[in-house]
C-alpha cells in the first residue's frame, strides 16, 4: 500500500493523543504541588530564564512514562538532554510553560507536551492545571476543549479583534508599533494560554515574536485543528514552523489584515 502524500499526510493514531493528554494532566498536577509555595526553588539558566525544582520534576515525570509507554521514539526537553530513538518519531516536553508567571502565583502556566513525525506535529496538548483546562488536538480529528471540539470563531477585521503576545520586550520595534497603531485590542495573555485563546475561539491571535521549538510543537497542530493558520512572524507556513523560533497563530479570518501590519 503506497505512503501517503506530504501534503495530505495520515491522521495521527488517537492511541498518541489519549496518551499525550494522560501525561500532560498528571505532569500538570504534579506541578500544583509546588504551585505557591513558599520556599519554591527557583534557579536561573544561562539565558536568564528561571527553572524550577517543579520543571525538573514534571519533566521527569513525563519522560519516565513516555520511556516506558514509546521506548523506540526520541524526546526533546526544555530542561534535560534530548534522548535519541529508532522510530524516527520524537515527543516534544515544556513541562512548565510560562515558569515566570508559576513563580509569581499566576494561574496562566500550562504543562506541553507534543508528538512529531515525519509530517510535523501529530498531536498536541496544552494543560493549564490551576483552570482545569485542557486544549488538544490529533491531525485529522480536530481539536478539542475538556473533551469537546472546539474551533477558532469567526470574527472578521482587526477591529475589535484580541489580539495576545506574552510580552513586548523582544519585540522588533517596527512591528509592535504597527500593532499598537492598529484597532486590534492587543493583550498579554500569553504563553500557551494565548494560543489556547485562539483555539477555543476566546481571541482571535496569538503573536510570539521568539520562541522555542518545546513552545510551539503542540500549537502548531491544536491551531491547524481548530481551524486556524499558524505561521512564522514573516509569514513563513509548513510542517517545520514550530521549529522556526517565532510564530503567529489566527482565527484565519483576520490573518491577512494582521499579516499586513507586520509587514509594515
Amino acid at each position: 500500500m503506497p505512503k501517503p502524500a506530504l501534503d495530505h499526510p495520515a491522521p495521527a493514531d488517537l492511541t498518541d493523543l489519549d496518551a499525550c493528554v494522560v501525561i500532560a494532566e498528571e505532569a500538570g498536577r504534579l506541578t500544583l504541588e509546588s504551585y505557591r509555595e513558599a520556599n519554591l526553588s527557583v534557579e536561573h539558566k544561562l539565558d536568564g530564564s528561571p527553572v524550577t525544582s517543579a520543571d525538573l520534576a514534571a519533566e521527569t515525570l513525563m519522560r519516565e512514562r513516555l520511556s516506558a509507554a514509546f521506548p523506540d521514539d526520541s524526546v526533546l526537553g526544555e530542561e534535560q538532554p534530548d534522548t535519541s530513538g529508532t522510530s524516527g518519531r520524537t515527543w516534544v516536553i515544556d513541562p512548565i510553560d510560562g515558569t515566570k508567571a508559576f513563580t509569581r502565583g499566576v494561574p496562566l502556566f500550562s504543562s506541553l507536551l507534543a508528538l512529531v513525525d515525519e509530517h510535523g506535529p501529530a498531536v498536541g496538548v496544552i494543560h493549564l492545571p490551576v483552570l482545569g483546562e485542557t486544549v488538544c488536538a490529533g491531525r485529522g480529528h480536530g481539536a478539542f476543549f475538556n473533551g469537546e471540539p472546539c474551533r477558532v470563531n469567526d470574527h472578521e477585521g482587526l477591529t475589535g479583534a484580541y489580539v495576545c503576545t506574552s510580552g513586548f520586550g523582544y519585540w522588533p520595534d517596527a512591528a509592535l508599533s504597527a500593532l499598537l497603531e492598529s484597532p486590534v485590542r492587543l493583550r498579554t495573555w500569553g504563553d500557551a494560554y494565548g494560543y489556547a485563546l485562539v483555539a477555543t475561539g476566546r481571541a482571535e491571535a496569538m503573536i510570539d515574536p521568539e520562541a522555542f521549538p518545546w513552545d510551539l510543537a503542540p500549537i502548531a497542530v491544536i491551531i491547524s485543528e481548530a481551524g486556524g493558520t499558524f505561521s512564522t512572524l514573516d509569514g513563513r507556513t509548513g510542517p517545520e514552523v514550530w521549529r522556526s523560533g517565532s510564530a503567529v497563530a489566527t482565527n484565519s479570518r483576520i490573518g491577512q489584515e494582521l499579516r499586513a501590519v507586520l509587514d509594515r
